[in-house]
């Protein structure tokens, strides 16, 4: 019985520590090919970015870039939508008003095609007003009542609003690339 015990806390606590372990993250910084035009390179990005329902804001194949509208970040219950790579993202996205906006440069390197991901983050500033009771909370942001909430901004509220540089989101340039490329090698099997 005590060695039956010993080793079903052994098993647990193996189990624990497994599941504490997280993978490491690799960032990319570019993928590079060979055998393809900046168009066709181009054109697949611009795919990718909106089968994750980002808005394709510039394109230009010349100077080779592709840049997008801002998307605000998915919450949790929009299981079909993939900008939000990771917990902490997913669970900030959940608490703040987040966007993000992709810009893709694509260049020669040797004999190379080389395309560079950059993701900017920012997150929504809204002035709050002062509370004078606790059954007056719901109005902080807005002149909602309890049943319905509405945002509605005073004019001096629009002032003071900003939207906050986070910085790059690193885990979305991956993810971005990632698709990137599986989708180049899928279409040069065909």
């Amino acid at each position: 019985m005590r060695r039956t015990n010993q080793l079903l806390l052994l098993v647990g606590l193996s189990l624990v520590a497994a599941g504490c372990q997280q993978a490491q993250f690799q960032p990319r910084e570019q993928i590079c090919v060979t055998d393809t035009s900046t168009e066709q390179l181009l054109a697949s990005a611009e795919d990718v970015l909106m089968r994750m329902h980002f808005v394709i804001d510039k394109a230009d194949v010349q100077a080779g870039f592709i840049t997008t509208r801002p998307l605000a970040g998915a919450q949790s219950f929009e299981f079909w939508r993939s900008d939000n790579v990771g917990s902490f993202n997913s669970s900030e996205a959940d608490l703040h008003t987040i966007r993000r906006s992709v810009e893709l440069n694509a260049e020669s390197q040797d004999d190379k095609l080389c395309i560079r991901c950059s993701v900017r983050t920012e997150r929504l500033s809204l002035p709050e007003h002062e509370i004078a009771s606790n059954t007056m909370a719901y109005r902080m942001f807005t002149q909602s009542t309890q049943s319905i909430q509405r945002l509605y901004l005073h004019p001096k509220q629009k002032e003071e609003m900003a939207w906050l540089e986070l910085g790059r989101d690193a885990r979305l340039e991956t993810e971005i690339l990632n698709r990137l490329e599986n989708k180049l090698q899928l279409a040069g099997r065909q």
